[in-house]
């Protein structure tokens, strides 16, 4: 992981803000001014072009060009001539499936830790990051072949982290509780909570929190 560079966001959208305002600087600072064009990966929603359109007109006006993957007759080739890549949010397993599927995984880990191309995920573009889609919050709408990810990191996420609410009378599980019963199983790896507004910036082995809410970090 020496030459790895990732930005994994928790959310696109934060309360008040339009898509991808609250870490637009972020972005900026992270991908710099060698990056001239964006590889977009729209498969989380069903709705690709319009996908595609809302993230093309945002990174346009951050000074980026945008291409979307799905727009392209070889996603392979795609991904191994792609300066920077960027996973949408939406449904994590429908994104997992469509990476097998489109035979992506081998090709994503390779050009991010080996070629050093920058990645950024936002929510479930973060999630497929991680090791497994173990600790996503999304429903199985569809069945990936592995719940195994990119592994880009050591670790899981649970992006949108909520803390408990000691006033609520909803009596379903928190998020605490739920990433609990997911470490009462045998070798399961760290999950880092990552509330919104909230971002992890890795470069080689050293990982930062970026943002204002902070995360919860849960270890076996």
């Amino acid at each position: 992981g020496g030459s790895r560079r990732l930005l994994l966001i928790s959310n696109s959208t934060l309360h008040g803000g339009g898509y991808l305002g609250h870490c637009q600087q972020h972005i900026q600072s992270f991908l710099g001014q060698k990056v001239k064009r964006v590889l977009f990966i729209p498969y989380a929603l069903h709705d690709r072009d319009a996908y595609a359109r809302t993230a093309r007109e945002k990174f346009e006006s951050l000074g980026y060009g945008l291409d979307s993957i799905h727009e392209s007759c070889d996603p392979v080739e795609a991904i191994r001539k792609s300066e920077a890549i960027f996973i949408g949010g939406g449904n994590t397993f429908r994104l997992l499936k469509a990476l097998y599927d489109n035979s992506l995984i081998h090709e994503i880990r390779r050009r991010v830790l080996e070629d050093g191309i920058p990645y950024m995920g936002s929510s479930a573009g973060t999630n497929v990051a991680t090791i497994s889609i173990n600790t996503t919050n999304d429903m199985p709408i569809v069945y990936p072949p592995s719940l195994q990810a990119l592994g880009l990191v050591p670790f899981n996420i649970n992006p949108h982290y909520l803390d408990p609410d000691i006033k609520r009378t909803h009596m379903g599980e928190t998020r605490e509780e739920r990433i609990r019963q997911y470490h009462e199983e045998p070798n399961t790896p760290p999950v880092l909570g990552l509330r919104e507004g909230t971002m992890l910036l890795v470069e080689g082995d050293k990982a930062m929190l970026q943002g204002v809410t902070g995360a919860r970090l849960f270890l076996r």
